[in-house]
């Protein structure tokens, strides 16, 4: 069995907000084929679905973002799952909005659910997958960015963002974290816009040369 844990906070208030991407994620799995209803279950909302003969657990904690590895350890214990088949997905903002960045193991970065998961589970050695949700800059709280929603503009690049994340996800599932590493972070780089080299000046037309349009009124 595989456990696919995406970070957020219960209830409509938080909907759609950007420190709710990892749920996000999930909601879009729940719809696919072979995926079970959602349940309440360790203090969380649980699906069940199959990817690739193999049976995927999707946790949704309901116990707030910095509370997330209680409904973690809860069903770890129960279902004898191994830190080793559990993936994390949650919101960065040190990545640019829509960027996905996929790791075996590592720090909690400051990410308050990574961090609590991390202290259940006395170990950082567990897969997360995180999507960018971009910087809130220099005049703006973190912690008032993060609950806020995203601007019509951007809501385009985040459904992109969640389609990918959860094909990674199956990725994850049918051919392990290495596979997924190389194929995900190898192709959401985001790419700066090429500078336009400026056009040369004619000194003086040849007479061969096509007279310039003069701009209309």
């Amino acid at each position: 069995m595989k456990l696919v844990v995406g970070l957020g906070n219960p209830g409509p208030k938080y909907e759609g907000t950007r420190h709710n991407i990892g749920f996000a994620v999930l909601d879009y799995l729940a719809t696919g084929t072979g995926a079970g209803g959602w349940r309440s279950r360790f203090q969380s909302q649980v699906a069940e679905m199959v990817e690739a003969t193999e049976q995927v657990l999707l946790l949704k904690p309901g116990t707030f973002m910095n509370l997330s590895g209680r409904a973690v350890r809860q069903t770890l214990d129960f279902y004898k799952v191994n830190v080793s088949d559990v993936l994390v997905i949650c919101d960065d903002i040190a990545l640019p909005l829509g960027k996905l960045r996929v790791r075996a193991k590592g720090s909690h970065g400051g990410q308050n659910g990574l961090r609590n998961i991390q202290e259940q589970l006395g170990t950082p050695e567990y897969a997360r997958l995180r999507i960018g949700i971009d910087s809130p800059g220099e005049f703006m709280d973190a912690a008032e960015y993060v609950l806020s929603r995203f601007k019509p503009g951007e809501k385009p690049v985040v459904t992109d963002a969640v389609a990918v994340a959860a094909q990674s996800v199956l990725l994850w599932v049918r051919s392990g974290i290495d596979v997924c590493m190389n194929r995900v972070n190898g192709e959401t780089k985001v790419e700066k816009p090429k500078k336009e080299k400026p056009a040369k000046k004619q000194e003086k037309p040849n007479e061969t040369d096509s007279q310039p349009l003069k701009p209309e009124d």
